[in-house]
């Protein structure tokens, strides 16, 4: 991670100039213009859809721009490859994870690099240098562990360290903490000062306004493909940011939800999960207001709304599910029941990427007899009732034939969103609902969960972004290690009584 320091401090590291790109019947990039200086940290900040991925799709060789002139290190830059980009020191670290699942955490940094003696692995000298590199960025990782053994922490830890083994001159991290717990998230910061101290540019797409402020030198705002402004981030304002983002002034970023609880939609008692995650927990949700389930990542939160929807395994306790038991908890019986489940990773479990967002919305009424005879599809039906769902939720651009993949984050959850919208449902279970998406889908959702309850629904969200689950929740568990630390109502729902939750829950470990 040496670098050259050969550049005049005023000439950019990379200086982007007119870039435009475009798909089929959209413009996703319309002249823009990108500079980023030797050890900045440059901040992309916009909606999805605003032309961040494009950009950085662009610097890092995946796309070629259809105009606009590339400067890296002073030189002019044509036909860049990812190959090349990474052999001049630009090296990305994208949302979407590039590793191979079934090699080693080792084999995956030296993908495609791999160190040869007279056309032979020379392994010893790969693990050397892996394990140097991971120590040396402090990350708790086994070279010799397959990627599919890992948690998705441990997997974007993998993602830096192959972006950072070799030569760096330009770093892209595109929402780089959204899988890592508080420590790992202090220690990659750590990392970033370090490479700024050692000259390396940096390229940051966030959503986090305490990133943005923790780190950032300069914010470039992005708005329907278009370079809005650039500012110093020490002299801007989180509402100044924002309304450039949008397009508009936003005063409140949480709606008031009027909460009336009503009879107990879901109750667990002492349940227990097969993998430990959860232990012993009891824990209730009404009809009529949301209930929050706030944790560090790894506390067991999100396994105990997947074994209320039948997806983790259980080996004791009890649901009930509007007062009747349920036992033996599935998916397809959940969606019966009237429960549905927003997942966390849209990618891996939410969506189909190559369907249709028609086929993705619509994936959780195929036993309706409104939908299908005789195991036909009633597509006529099908089509008119997701177009008016997509409406509705105001998905953009409106064409149900689009392959979700082709969305950004907050249209795919809306894409997931319209499932509810399709089926009588009465509870609705959230994992980590804003994670990936900007601040307007955010207000989107959060609108969507106010009519839910406001119509009466149980809604459950869990959530490791504090403000979040503590504006929108009437009630709020607190879980560490596997079990329920506290429930706050009232004037007791503050960050600091969350957090003493979480430090009283480790002392008494720890005495223990």
């Amino acid at each position: 991670m040496d670098l050259d320091a050969d550049l005049k401090p005023a000439e950019p590291l990379l200086a982007l100039r007119g870039i435009s790109k475009r798909f089929t019947g959209v413009r996703a990039l319309d002249r823009v213009d990108l500079d980023v200086h030797a050890g900045e940290l440059h901040v992309l900040f916009g909606e999805n859809g605003a032309g961040k991925s494009t950009l950085i799709n662009v610097v890092s060789g995946t796309f070629p721009p259809d105009e606009g002139t590339f400067h890296f290190g002073g030189e002019d830059i044509r036909h860049l490859t990812p190959q090349r980009a990474r052999s001049i020191g630009i090296s990305p670290v994208f949302q979407e994870f590039s590793l191979v699942p079934s090699l080693t955490v080792e084999e995956n940094l030296f993908l495609g690099r791999e160190v040869t003696r007279g056309g032979i692995l020379h392994a010893r000298e790969m693990r050397k240098r892996a394990t140097a590199l991971i120590d040396e960025l402090g990350f708790d990782l086994d070279p010799s562990q397959r990627v599919d053994d890992l948690s998705r922490a441990h997997q974007q830890m993998t993602e830096i360290a192959k972006a950072l083994l070799g030569r760096v001159r330009l770093l892209i991290l595109d929402e780089p903490t959204a899988s890592l717990t508080e420590r790992e998230t202090s220690r990659l910061f750590e990392l970033i000062a370090r490479l700024k101290s050692q000259n390396v540019g940096l390229i940051y797409v966030s959503h986090r306004m305490r990133e943005i402020r923790a780190l950032a030198d300069r914010v470039t705002v992005l708005r329907d493909g278009r370079h809005i402004r650039t500012l110093d981030a020490a002299t801007s304002t989180d509402s100044e940011l924002v309304e450039l983002m949008t397009g508009r002034k936003i005063d409140l970023l949480f709606p008031t939800i009027t909460h009336k609880p009503d009879k107990v939609m879901v109750d667990v008692e002492n349940l227990t999960l097969a993998d430990g995650s959860v232990r012993d927990v009891n824990f209730h949700a009404r009809a009529g207001e949301i209930t929050g389930v706030a944790g560090l990542v790894g506390c067991g939160k999100s396994e105990l709304i997947r074994a209320i929807y039948g997806i983790e395994p259980i080996v004791s306790g009890t649901i009930r599910i509007d007062g009747l038991p349920y036992d033996f908890p599935a998916p397809r019986r959940s969606l019966r029941n009237g429960v549905a489940y927003f997942p966390a990773n849209r990618v891996a479990e939410g969506l189909a990427l190559s369907r249709p967002i028609r086929e993705n919305a619509s994936m959780t009424v195929l036993d309706l007899p409104a939908f299908a005879r005789f195991g036909v599809l009633r597509q006529a039906v099908e089509r008119t009732t997701i177009q008016r769902v997509m409406e509705q939720l105001q998905l953009r651009p409106p064409n149900i034939e689009r392959t979700a993949g082709a969305l950004s984050g907050g249209n795919r959850q809306k894409v997931m969103l319209g499932r509810a919208l399709t089926r009588e449902l009465s509870v609705f279970l959230f994992d980590e609902p804003s994670v990936g998406i900007d601040v307007g889908a955010k207000l989107e959702v959060y609108e969507f969960m106010k009519r839910l309850v406001e119509a009466g629904a149980g809604v459950i969200v869990v959530s490791s972004e504090l403000p979040e689950v503590l504006a929108l929740s009437n009630r709020l568990y607190v879980m560490h290690h596997g079990r329920i630390a506290a429930e706050l109502t009232g004037a007791e729902k503050t960050e600091q009584n969350v957090l003493a939750s979480f430090f009283r829950e480790h002392l008494v470990a720890e005495v223990a």
